[in-house]
């Protein structure tokens, strides 16, 4: 079965409570009636702040009262005390919002999951062949160090396990093992010590078993894979859709302690649809 049916399966199995800040955005609105009608998922519009959205913020987050009361006046930063307070399962905005603007309230109102050290993003990219795979960080962070690759690289593993049932990492560069040396290379090769995965790796040893046997390192199978910069990332997301026809659905956002979807401001009803169900799917 298609990785988009098992994930809409999972989507009605989970039955978990979307808050959407931007309800009052005709796409939203329709995605939401579409979103109830085919089970996918019951949202939920923005409720009036509330003590129980700033005590979240309070116990939670270790926020000052007044600070709390502050941020929850705010429509994105209240939808994300909405889930801190375990009144939703998952955040969706961005039809009307920067991203920064809805990592900003994710990351100061849900936090960050356990071992993560920064917000990320990755694209599920669904290709002619059939292969399914995670293509991370391609939208988010522009030159992270050693410690935030590896960060990225964790938080991928857990998307992939979630959304492909299995995650083989591979974390990308123009050198194998010790075959090259530079910045980059001593990058990739320390975020690979800290997080455990397979690195520095060429992306052909990464996908091809035979070469990853003549090069020594890894099973040639990932399916998550992890670019040293946002520069790699994007560019090869692109180069995939447009010379391979690839089909990228994202960016998603990761690295949270529950679901958040950033939606394109340009995002059709049916780019919704289908950003809030993976979002739930991604859900425990």
């Amino acid at each position: 079965m298609p990785v988009l049916d098992k994930l809409f399966e999972k989507a009605r199995a989970r039955k978990a409570r979307v808050v959407f800040p931007e309800m009052d955005d005709p796409r939203v609105a329709e995605a939401c009636t579409r979103l109830r009608a085919d089970g996918l998922a019951n949202p939920l519009p923005l409720a009036d702040a509330s003590e129980a959205h700033v005590r979240a913020l309070v116990e939670a987050r270790g926020m000052k009262e007044g600070i709390a009361k502050r941020m929850v006046s705010k429509p994105l930063f209240r939808a994300a005390a909405i889930v801190a307070a375990g009144e939703a399962d998952v955040m969706v905005a961005g039809a009307d919002s920067p991203t920064k603007k809805v990592i900003e309230a994710a990351s100061i109102g849900i936090g960050l999951s356990e071992g993560t050290t920064v917000p990320s993003s990755f694209f599920l990219m669904l290709f002619p062949d059939g292969r399914e795979m995670i293509f991370a960080d391609c939208a988010v962070n522009v030159s992270p160090d050693a410690q935030a690759l590896a960060s990225i690289a964790g938080a991928s593993a857990a998307s992939g396990e979630a959304l492909l049932g299995r995650a083989r990492v591979a974390m990308l560069s123009f050198s194998t093992g010790t075959s090259g040396t530079g910045d980059s290379v001593d990058l990739v090769r320390e975020a690979a010590e800290v997080s455990g995965f397979s690195g520095p790796i060429q992306a052909d040893a990464a996908l091809n078993p035979s070469i990853a046997q003549k090069k020594g390192l890894g099973e040639g199978d990932a399916n998550v894979l992890i670019f040293p910069d946002l520069n790699a990332g994007n560019i090869a997301y692109k180069l995939a859709q447009e010379l391979a026809g690839a089909q990228a659905l994202g960016p998603f956002l990761q690295g949270f302690r529950k679901p958040v979807c950033d939606l394109s401001r340009g995002a059709t009803v049916d780019d919704i649809v289908a950003a809030t169900a993976i979002a739930v799917a991604m859900g425990e």
